[in-house]
């Protein structure tokens, strides 16, 4: 069950690393170079910070907190996957990406934004740092139970 619930934190993860973090990226860009603005400024920018953040705190709950290596596995790939992609054949990679003019403006925004962060490497390097705690064999063992607390257990 542990497994299932770490695939299942491991999609979410996989979405707000590319949707949240690909929304953010140019709308903070857009705030530093062209308007140079403070973020305090601007309501769209405090919400990239805030939406940086909150995919910052569910990276750093993922890599840190004893959850299945499911949970970091599977960005991981995806992230990985779409940069040897990227590195074989770069029209196909950026293809991936919704960037279409046809499509709601947030979505094509986060598809430009996974656009910058491919092709700068982040999700590549994001995929590497995803996949290190898969290696770790003392993430896929259960967690050990106390003698104290079974030999509590049996004697009711």
């Amino acid at each position: 069950m542990r497994h299932f619930f770490g695939l299942l934190i491991g999609a979410l993860l996989t979405a707000a690393l590319l949707f949240g973090a690909g929304w953010a990226a140019p709308e903070l860009v857009r705030g530093a170079q062209i308007l140079k603005v403070s973020p305090s400024g601007d309501g769209r920018m405090l919400i990239a910070l805030g939406v940086v953040a909150a995919v910052g705190l569910l990276l750093g709950l993922v890599l840190v907190c004893r959850t299945s290596p499911l949970a970091a596995f599977v960005p991981s790939i995806v992230l990985l996957a779409w940069t040897v992609v990227y590195a074989l054949d770069v029209p196909r990679a950026l293809d991936l990406a919704p960037t279409a003019t046809s499509l709601q403006a947030e979505v094509a925004q986060a598809g430009q934004g996974m656009v910058a962060l491919l092709s700068t490497g982040v999700y590549g390097a994001l995929g590497v740092a995803l996949f290190l705690p898969v290696l770790m064999p003392s993430r896929w063992a259960s967690p050990l139970r106390d003698e104290e607390d079974e030999f509590a257990e049996q004697s009711y």
